[in-house]
């Protein structure tokens, strides 16, 4: 059995204690939290222990630490963590800031210590079939990917005033979605994008509707667009051409019922409200994954550098956005 302490106590901590405590193989053993009445809370659903963060990483009975604290402390609690030789599983992004990240990585990587980085999308299994079908040659070679990926409505001001833009904070599911389906790396980014959703956003000198475009080396092209308001529940949608045919991944409905009347027309249901819904299980056959490839003592499914290249590719998207020019990229 994994003892693993959890750092957060949170909503996507909470995703996470419940995740542990049901695996075989992981026990929640302590809850750490800078609000003590929500740590003590989530702690007392799984009868773990209430430490601090510092108390859980040095404990030597901890076997993993997973780190689901604001963003601003995922790097300190990480290397923390790793110096304390313990696994980590880190929600994204490592940080905000890219040079930061640069030397979090480089030191995770020369201590050795097992890392994963919090890519939940690669593992709901719509996406990973599209992953199996591209990878089989099913459409022939990939030649265009295109992502839909809009938010039901805006997040509270607090949390988008805090999040470090919308393309480091949303998109970047999206940046490394595109470079898990296309098989290579981008080596160019565009984006165009305004403020139409959120007069906060506006006066914050962010965005909240956008379109990137990346393009690999030998000429593929993948095509992002986000919003922070769909209206009608969370917009989730991938299609891949190639030389052969399409590949599409679409929406998954909150009920499979169709509607048709004698006034014609078909009417489907919406998509799930949200990201909880749409990814209930992703997250929990990522956190099998991380799990597997720990007792297998095998590379983590997804790894610090794909942290840092969907960061680098955020960055490039901010410079391309100021500029209105391509931004070459080198990942």
């Amino acid at each position: 059995m994994l003892n693993v302490a959890l750092l957060g106590a949170g909503r996507i901590a909470n995703v996470h204690a419940r995740l542990i405590h049901d695996h075989p193989d992981t026990v929640l053993y302590s809850v750490s939290d800078i609000y003590a009445d929500a740590a003590s809370a989530l702690a007392e659903n799984y009868a773990a222990r209430v430490l601090s963060a510092e108390e859980a990483i040095a404990d030597p009975q901890v076997d993993v630490v997973l780190v689901a604290t604001s963003t601003d402390t995922h790097a300190n609690f990480s290397l923390q963590a790793a110096r304390a030789g313990k696994a980590i599983f880190c929600e994204k992004p490592i940080d905000l800031d890219i040079e930061r990240v640069k030397a979090c990585v480089a030191e995770i990587k020369a201590l050795g210590v097992p890392f994963m980085i919090g890519f939940n999308r690669r593992f709901d299994p719509n996406h990973a079939h599209l992953n199996r079908a591209l990878r089989a040659g099913e459409i022939g070679s990939l030649e265009h990917l295109q992502i839909c990926s809009r938010d039901p409505s805006p997040l509270p001001d607090d949390y988008l005033l805090a999040s470090g833009g919308m393309f480091r904070d949303m998109t970047i599911h999206d940046f490394d979605m595109a470079r898990f389906q296309l098989g290579e790396e981008p080596v160019s980014v565009s984006a165009v994008a305004a403020a139409l959703v959120s007069p906060t956003v506006k006066e914050a000198g962010d965005v909240d509707t956008a379109v990137i475009t990346l393009q690999t080396a030998s000429g593929k092209i993948a095509v992002i667009n986000n919003s922070r308001r769909s209206g009608y529940g969370y917009d989730q949608r991938i299609e891949a051409h190639g030389q052969k045919g399409c590949l599409t991944v679409q929406n998954v409905p909150t009920s499979t019922l169709i509607k048709i009347t004698e006034e014609g027309g078909a009417q489907a249901q919406k998509p799930l409200h949200f990201f909880l819904e749409r990814y209930q299980e992703a997250f929990s056959e990522q956190w099998k994954a991380f799990v597997a490839a720990l007792k297998a003592q095998r590379p983590m499914p997804t790894s610090a550098d794909d942290g840092l290249k969907a960061l680098l590719l955020a960055e490039a998207a901010v410079e391309s956005l100021k500029t209105q020019r391509v931004v070459n990229v080198n990942l």
